[in-house]
C-alpha cells in the first residue's frame, strides 16, 4: 500500500520552460523540489528564481511541496535568494489560468532558506511556477493573430546560440511618412525567468494593433521597434538569467562576442545600424522584473539635462497614469553595473555609452504591490502594457 501511495504523486517538467531538479519524496504527500538555478560563464552569480513543474496523481488531502536550493549570488554578492518570505508562487489547473497561493498556504523557513507550500488540491493535476509563465509558443500564437495586420512588420535580426530567431517587430502606419514621427524602442525578456515582462509586451502589442482611436494615433505619430523576446533559448529550456553559453544578456553590452553572445550582437547591430543610418531614437527602454522594487534608472551623467528631463517626465507620467508603483526616485545608474570590470554594462548603459541613446531600464515587482493592493496578476500586466505605450508616447511627444 505504501508503494502505491509513493507512486501516487509524480512531478514532471518535460515541457517548454519547465524546470525542477531531482525531487525527493519525504512522505506520500510531501515532496522536496530543489530549484535548478543557473550560473554564468564563470560559474558565478547563481540565480534560483525559476521553477515550473507539473504534479500528477494528486490526492484530495493536504499536500506539502518544499522548494529548496534557493541560495545564490547576485552581482558577485553571495548569499542572496530572490525567493523569500514574501514570495507567493502561482498555480494552475489548466496550465493557462494562474492564481497565487494564499498567505496561509505558504510558509517560510529562514534557517533552512526553504519555501513550503501547504495546500489541498482541487484536482488530480496542477502546475506550479514562480510567476505565470510565458513561452515562445505563447509569443508565436500572439503573432499569428496579427500576421496580416497592415501596421505590423515582423523581422529577424539574427539567431540565438541554438538557432532560434532574434525577432524585431516594427509597428507604425506605413501610409504616413516616417519623417517627423517619434521613435521608441522596447526590449523584453532579456532574462528568461522574467515572464511578466512578456505579458506587458503582449498588452502593449494588443493596444498598438487595435482599432482604438488612441492606437491609430500612436501608429500615425510613432515608430515602435520592439524586441519581444530577447532570450528565446533561455525561455524554451526553462532558464533563469543567462544564455546557452552562460552570458547574462543584460550585461556584456561592452563585450561584443558574436559566437558567445549572438543575441546581444544581433540586437546591438540592429539598434546601432538604425542610428548610424541617420534615424532617431527618442527613447529606448528595457523591461525587467525584480522581487519587491519598482523603479526606473538610466546612465544619466551630470550635465545631460535633456536626458534627465526625459527620464523624470517618463517616471512622472508612468506614476500618474498607470499602475506603475515607483518604490524609489529616478536613479542614475552609472556607466556600468560593476565599475572597472569589463563585460558588465547593461543594455541601457551600453547604448548610451556607444551613441548617447536615451536608454532606460524599468523594473517591476512580482511580490505584493501596495498601489494595486494585491500581488500583480496576468491581467494587471496586460493592462499595464496598454497604459505603458500611452505614457511613453506622451513622454517623448513633450520633448
Amino acid at each position: 500500500m505504501l508503494a502505491l501511495l509513493l507512486a501516487a504523486i509524480t512531478v514532471s517538467a518535460n515541457f517548454e520552460a519547465g524546470s525542477v531538479a531531482k525531487v525527493e519524496v519525504v512522505s506520500p504527500t510531501q515532496l522536496r523540489c530543489p530549484v535548478v538555478g543557473e550560473s554564468d560563464q564563470d560559474k558565478r552569480n547563481r540565480q534560483a528564481s525559476w521553477y515550473y513543474f507539473r504534479l500528477d496523481g494528486l490526492p484530495s488531502t493536504e499536500v506539502v511541496i518544499e522548494l529548496t536550493n534557493l541560495v545564490g549570488e547576485y552581482n558577485y554578492r553571495p548569499g542572496t535568494h530572490p525567493v523569500s518570505a514574501r514570495t507567493r508562487p502561482v498555480y494552475s489547473y489548466d496550465n493557462s489560468t494562474w492564481r497565487h497561493f494564499g498567505d496561509r498556504e505558504v510558509e517560510w523557513d529562514e534557517k533552512e532558506i526553504r519555501l513550503r507550500l501547504r495546500f489541498t488540491p482541487a484536482r488530480r493535476r496542477m502546475w506550479i511556477a514562480h510567476v505565470p509563465p510565458y513561452t515562445t509558443a505563447d509569443l508565436r500564437g500572439l503573432l499569428r493573430e496579427f500576421r496580416r495586420h497592415p501596421h505590423l512588420r515582423s523581422g529577424v535580426v539574427g539567431k540565438t546560440v541554438h538557432g532560434r530567431d532574434v525577432m524585431l517587430l516594427t509597428i507604425t502606419n506605413p501610409n504616413r511618412a516616417d519623417t517627423g514621427k517619434k521613435v521608441i524602442w522596447l526590449m523584453f525578456r532579456q532574462h528568461a525567468w522574467e515572464a511578466p515582462t512578456s505579458h506587458v509586451c503582449e498588452g502593449a502589442l494588443r493596444l498598438l494593433l487595435s482599432r482604438d482611436p488612441e492606437a491609430v494615433r500612436l501608429r500615425d505619430e510613432v515608430i515602435w521597434k520592439i524586441f519581444p523576446m530577447a532570450d528565446p533559448d533561455g525561455v524554451a529550456r526553462g532558464g533563469v538569467r543567462f544564455n546557452a553559453h552562460g552570458y547574462d544578456l543584460n550585461r556584456n553590452w561592452d563585450a561584443v562576442d558574436p559566437a558567445g553572445m549572438p543575441e546581444i550582437a544581433a540586437q546591438r547591430k540592429a539598434i546601432l545600424d538604425w542610428v548610424d543610418s541617420g534615424r532617431r531614437i527618442d527613447l529606448f527602454m528595457a523591461f525587467h522584473n525584480t522581487e519587491s522594487g519598482e523603479f526606473i534608472e538610466g546612465p544619466i551623467p551630470e550635465g545631460d539635462t535633456e536626458f534627465r528631463n526625459l527620464a523624470e517626465r517618463t517616471l512622472r507620467l508612468l506614476s500618474e497614469t498607470t499602475s506603475f508603483h515607483a518604490t524609489r526616485p529616478l536613479r542614475a545608474s552609472g556607466a556600468s553595473t560593476t565599475p572597472g570590470q569589463p563585460g558588465r554594462m547593461a543594455v541601457y548603459q551600453g547604448l548610451y555609452h556607444e551613441r548617447k541613446i536615451p536608454a532606460l531600464l524599468m523594473e517591476q515587482m512580482v511580490e505584493h504591490n501596495s498601489k494595486l493592493g494585491r500581488l500583480p496578476t496576468v491581467a494587471d500586466r496586460l493592462g499595464f502594457g496598454a497604459e505603458l505605450v500611452r505614457a511613453l508616447a506622451a513622454a517623448v511627444e513633450a520633448r
